[in-house]
């Protein structure tokens, strides 16, 4: 009886460090994907912005205007959202299932338009699996 229940219990802990691994792989894949959209947002890269956003990306600014996937990178990619540098902190990242919950506090030096200025601002991030990659599906921002 001894040798089953101790075998149950090497069972139960293997499987809850197996859960365990896959979690922190996937948190640490989508860690990549929001240094890739950082870095892509700085950069201006319309390739790495295409990629990583969702085709029904729903983009949601401090101010209430809202845009899809063509309208945010052509913002950025055109210089009339200039990121010179972004710093998240505060960050957290939950799974569940495809999906993933991300918030921080953004912190960056902008150019906008040839404009020097400074944001601070909460950001919700939803990121979504899609073909194996973790994509942006979801942003919302509110003032700090």
């Amino acid at each position: 009886m001894k040798h089953i229940l101790s075998c149950m219990m090497l069972c139960a802990f293997l499987i809850s460090t197996q859960q365990s691994v896959a979690q922190s792989v996937k948190i640490r894949n989508i860690q990549t994907a929001i240094d890739n959209l950082k870095n892509a947002m700085v950069s201006g890269d319309r390739l790495q912005l295409e990629k990583i956003a969702s085709d029904k990306l729903s983009y949601g600014h401090s101010g209430g205007h809202i845009e899809g996937k063509s309208e945010f990178i052509e913002k950025i990619v055109s210089g009339k959202s200039d990121f010179v540098s972004i710093d998240f902190t505060e960050q957290t990242i939950s799974v569940v299932g495809k999906n993933a919950i991300v918030r921080h506090q953004l912190s960056a030096v902008t150019n906008d338009n040839g404009k020097p200025g400074n944001v601070k601002i909460k950001v919700l991030l939803i990121f979504l699996k899609e073909k194996g990659q973790w994509k942006m599906l979801a942003r919302q921002a509110v003032k700090a």
